[in-house]
């Protein structure tokens, strides 16, 4: 499936080394004021070459809108968008042309479609994710009307984790460190992995405020449910966390649970969602990204020939996928609660006669 989200959805298109990639969103609400600039400032964050912690493959990602746009304003028909690549070296992969790399899609691709593109992977590269995030900028830009804000930023990283969080320094951090305290310390284990030719892992984690209480489509919608599904579709990706995630499960009801006054809620163990359903608390998710596969050191592997061998990678790869990783994982999240958004505004009859009888 190349399509996600009902309401507010998108599809996208194209392979790393490919002419272009691109996406197409459909369902956005017309009206809505587009500012392109923002999609590319959020283009920006996720693009390659920027410093030594990411890959040195130079993309300008300059997005163009090719529909669904008028005078600024979003027409409520498909807005269709491109990045054009401009920077393969599709050489890099040619000792790779029968060969599987170990920790990629390759082997999975061959055996499902008996064809691949090798050239960085095609469709399962990471560099389809640019377009993930032009489609989450627009979803950004409708919540950003409804008050409801999404942030992303890296908790850990080789193991090195955060221990005071401070969402407003991101910004300002090359890998998009959430604690100052620990940013260098995990810039050093970056930086002697890749020195090592090897690479790390780490954990971004999201945070969406302001969402109204209702959001979730039980059973099989549910807000967490989705925003899991699309975690787990962002490659690199292996496990996701909800609230306190794997730590409720060594706690005690007693503790576990949220107590309730008029105010609101004691503590928020839930991470904002019950039932599946927000309950207008802060959404948290925590995004586990492994080490990027693409390394540097000689590995063992078997080929389209079914023959065993050694093999070097060539290429241009992220010493730590987590950083940037963290921008889709945001883009992603957006696009969930989008179209949240727009599926719960029909569930009540006053809601629906709220919008007929305006």
């Amino acid at each position: 499936m190349n399509r996600f989200g009902i309401r507010f959805s998108f599809s996208t298109f194209g392979e790393s080394h490919g002419k272009a990639i691109g996406c197409l969103i459909d369902g956005v609400p017309a009206g809505l004021t587009i500012d392109e600039e923002y999609i590319q400032a959020q283009l920006d964050r996720r693009k390659p070459g920027q410093n030594e912690y990411a890959t040195a493959r130079k993309e300008a990602d300059k997005v163009e809108i090719l529909s669904g746009i008028f005078e600024g304003l979003s027409t409520g028909t498909p807005i269709a968008m491109v990045i054009y690549n401009t920077n393969q070296k599709s050489k890099d992969y040619t000792n790779i042309k029968d060969t599987f790399r170990p920790g990629h899609a390759d082997f999975t691709y061959w055996h499902k479609y008996g064809i691949r593109d090798y050239r960085g992977g095609g469709r399962s590269s990471a560099r389809e994710t640019a377009a993930r995030v032009a489609a989450g900028a627009v979803a950004k830009m409708m919540l950003n009307e409804l008050g409801i804000t999404v942030e992303s930023g890296i908790t850990e990283i080789a193991g090195i984790q955060a221990e005071n969080l401070d969402y407003s320094y991101v910004a300002d951090s090359e890998i998009y460190a959430l604690d100052k305290g620990v940013e260098q310390a995990q810039k050093d284990a970056i930086l002697e992995a890749k020195n090592r030719h090897d690479s790390v892992g780490g954990v971004a984690q999201i945070k969406m405020s302001n969402l109204p209480i209702g959001l979730g489509e039980p059973l099989y919608y549910k807000l967490d449910g989705v925003l899991a599904e699309a975690m787990m579709g962002i490659n690199a990706v292996k496990a996701v966390e909800i609230g306190d995630g794997a730590e409720s499960a060594k706690a005690f009801g007693s503790t576990n649970n949220d107590p309730i006054r008029n105010s609101g809620f004691e503590s928020n163990h839930a991470g904002g969602i019950l039932g599946g359903i927000s309950n207008g608390e802060e959404v948290r998710v925590n995004v586990y990204f492994k080490p990027t596969p693409s390394i540097f050191i000689e590995q063992h592997t078997t080929t389209t020939h079914d023959e065993e061998v050694d093999f070097a990678l060539k290429g241009r790869h992220d010493p730590c996928v987590a950083i940037r990783g963290s921008v889709v994982a945001e883009a992603m999240a957006a696009l969930v609660v989008a179209d949240m958004v727009l599926l719960n505004m029909g569930r009540t009859m006053d809601g629906v006669k709220g919008y007929y009888k305006a």
